[in-house]
């Protein structure tokens, strides 16, 4: 066992109070001895984020958490520091007893506490003294969100929907079969038998929560608010007067719900009970409502088209008295990601990716757009701050999350628990390249070299093939796909941003859907073809890897690189297309990216995506190849992977298959992601490495 596993292994919460130092824990000198960096390194460092800044702008808050692969599971904390100093942050909820941290006032931070038998709302000081619970719910508080005058809260919860066997067959108590009549059944990771819905209590003067709720939906509303799997308290939003309450939810269920992505913004007025639809004739997505500091504007984030996933994300304002829409961002090209009103209501600062990097910008209520920050190299995560000052997460391909302040157009980094333990090891170089593409367009491809590279020496070259499909190869930390440790085993990895990615403007992005076997392939070729001219690549061992559409690519790829590549990894990649498009559970996905239905014949779009479908090509594969995937991922299903393998073994390629019982379209677990890089390594040294 290394010290590195005995060191995880022992790492116990750190105490309320700790002040934080730039070692992060007092191990820090068994990290010290490791110079090559490591997946066990990886699991190392803390994962920092959630942070929120104090009104005034003089403290935050942030949370962090640190894997344990022995035990495999990991510690979560909150802390709270000044903005004028950096370092001095200090744990006030040690022992993975809250998340969720958001300040009330200056004084007063608001938590899930999750040390009873019920998640709970409670609140605390930023010194850690005044911890308080304020509810006392029969059921666990999935989030919430006060009213500005603090007189109510708004909670969400899971609600169980009804079971048909139990229903149906109560004598059957012992069965475990369960029976659907309906769509979505599952959804990414779960089986759909709750949905979230919201409730509103009162508050009394000392911030104590009534037991008593009032639902948001009807009782004949069995619909999702917030939508899962990934929207929260943000898509909640109080009118300034605490009167109203804003909402985005999707009012539909079964084959309604799986075929559409019409997302509405509703407002619940408290004093009447009505419920009105603000975007009702707005088709696609629209999630993020807000209102304005002075009560004038509501504002949302909108996407055009039903069943359109990846449509553009536009920023919409609605005059509150006049009930005129604008579409406030229609001069920008790009996507509208998290945002927030400036506290003088005149504008709204936005994050968004601006070609590769995510960057801050600020938009007027005239549509003028200027960008106020764009780190060199790396990527703003997340923002909090609507005043002069900004406190941001930044990361990149070099470094995980820290948390920065931007004031006055100067930066200035507040957290450095990692700080210490990164400098022990030999960091990893990133280049920025532009290539033409087979159509005559300008592709961004990030080279990433290993650490200690040599341009005299040889070194076999990966081309990253991108998920998504809509999703921009920035410059990520990713814990389940970190660049900085695949490269520090002594690979070159190229990463192009290819056709389908946002970031580039609309056109771009949209070019993908329909054209899967298309143009995005041939920029995946031009990547690598173009790298591996370089005098210091291997061209004669090249590889590539990618998951989710990135393992769909390598499926592709593997039936139409002619012999470039020696080796290829696959995670949660779809193989057989008509397979895909009745198992994934998201309907309008596959309708809008695969153009339709494969029996559809006369749909001429959707019929030259199943023809590009990877298992026809299985007689063309040549590469040995690695395929791994979890059994509770219902985005593609783990048969997908399944399939490749066989198909694989039966020609006689080289194949191994990683299989993970108990993960999803995500390896979570630490031991499971060490076996993931482990696995990976052991592939790719084996056949680029002779």
């Amino acid at each position: 066992m290394s010290n590195l596993f005995m060191r995880i292994a022992g790492t116990a919460a750190l105490c309320a109070g700790l002040t934080v130092s730039g070692a992060g824990t007092a191990s820090a000198g068994n990290r010290e001895a490791l110079k090559k960096w490591t997946p066990e390194a990886m699991m190392s460092v803390y994962r920092i984020g959630s942070e929120n800044l104090s009104p005034d702008g003089k403290q935050y808050v942030y949370t962090r958490s640190l894997p344990n692969i022995k035990e495999n599971n990991s510690t979560s904390e909150i802390l709270t520091g000044h903005t004028d100093k950096t370092g001095d942050a200090k744990v006030i909820v040690a022992g993975k007893k809250g998340h969720s941290p958001v300040f009330l006032d200056n004084e007063t931070i608001a938590y899930i506490s999750t040390e009873g038998a019920h998640a709970q709302i409670a609140v605390i000081r930023p010194d850690g003294s005044g911890q308080k619970v304020l509810s006392d719910f029969d059921f666990d508080v999935e989030g919430f969100l006060f009213s500005p005058d603090r007189s109510k809260v708004m909670v969400y919860r899971k609600n169980p929907l009804p079971n048909i066997r139990e229903q149906e067959y109560p004598d059957l108590d012992k069965a475990t079969g369960q029976i659907f009549d309906d769509l979505m059944y599952k959804h990414w990771d779960e089986w759909n038998d709750y949905t979230n819905q919201p409730y509103i209590a009162n508050v009394s003067g000392n911030l104590s929560v009534s037991k008593e709720v009032t639902p948001v939906l009807g009782s004949d509303e069995p619909f999702e608010a917030p939508t899962k799997p990934f929207s929260g308290s943000e898509d909640f939003a109080w009118s300034p007067d605490g009167t109203k309450l804003l909402y985005s939810c999707r009012k539909k269920t079964g084959l309604e719900y799986a075929v559409s992505t019409n997302t509405d913004i509703y407002q619940y007025d408290l004093t009447t009970g009505e419920t009105k639809n603000l975007t009702e004739g707005m088709m696609g997505y629209d999630t993020l409502p807000s209102y304005s500091p002075d009560g004038k504007y509501i504002s949302w984030v909108s996407m055009e088209r039903d069943g359109y996933e990846a449509d553009l994300k536009r920023l919409f304002i609605m005059d509150t008295k006049s009930g005129e829409k604008t579409y406030l961002s229609k001069n920008y090209d790009n996507y509208v990601e998290s945002y927030s009103w400036l506290d003088n209501s005149k504008g709204i600062r936005f994050l968004s990716n601006d070609y590769g990097l995510n960057a801050l910008f600020e938009i007027d209520l005239k549509g003028n757009v200027k960008r106020i920050y764009r780190p060199d190299l790396a990527d703003v995560t997340s923002f909090s701050g609507s005043g002069d000052v900004i406190l941001f997460g930044q990361q990149s391909f070099k470094v995980p999350t820290d948390l920065y302040l931007l004031k006055k157009g100067k930066t200035n980094k507040l957290t450095v628990e990692n700080d210490d333990f990164l400098s022990g090891f030999s960091q990893i170089t990133v280049q920025e390249r532009w290539m033409e593409t087979t159509n005559g367009e300008k592709m961004l491809v990030w080279v990433v070299l290993p650490p200690n590279f040599d341009e005299t020496k040889k070194y076999p070259a990966i081309l990253y093939c991108q998920g998504g499909p809509q999703s921009t190869v920035s410059q990520f930390w990713s814990y389940r796909w970190n660049i900085r440790t695949f490269v520090s085993e002594g690979f070159i990895f190229v990463m192009p941003n290819r056709h389908g990615v946002p970031g580039f403007g609309h056109k771009w992005n949209e070019q993908i859907s329909g054209d899967y076997g298309g143009q995005n392939m041939r920029d995946y070729f031009t990547a690598i073809d173009n790298v591996a001219k370089e005098p210091y690549v291997d061209k004669d061992h090249l590889g590539a890897t990618g998951a989710s559409y990135g393992g769909f690519s390598i499926y592709w790829i593997a039936g139409h690189h002619e012999g470039r590549f020696k080796a290829l990894m696959a995670h949660a990649g779809i193989f057989n297309l008509e397979a895909q498009y009745l198992e994934t559970e998201e309907k309008w996905f596959a309708n809008w990216d695969m153009g339709g239905a494969y029996w559809d014949k006369d749909n001429k779009v959707a019929q030259n995506t199943f023809a590009n479908s990877p298992h026809r090509f299985v007689d063309k594969w040549t590469a040995p190849i690695l395929i791994s995937h979890g059994d509770r991922d219902f985005r593609i299903v783990s048969t997908q992977g399944m399939q490749a393998f066989d198909a694989a073994k039966m020609r006689g390629i080289p194949a191994r298959l990683v299989y993970y019982p108990d993960e999803s379209h995500w390896i979570l677990q630490p031991q499971n992601g060490i076996l993931f890089y482990r696995t990976w390594f052991d592939w790719m040294n084996k056949y680029l490495k002779k």
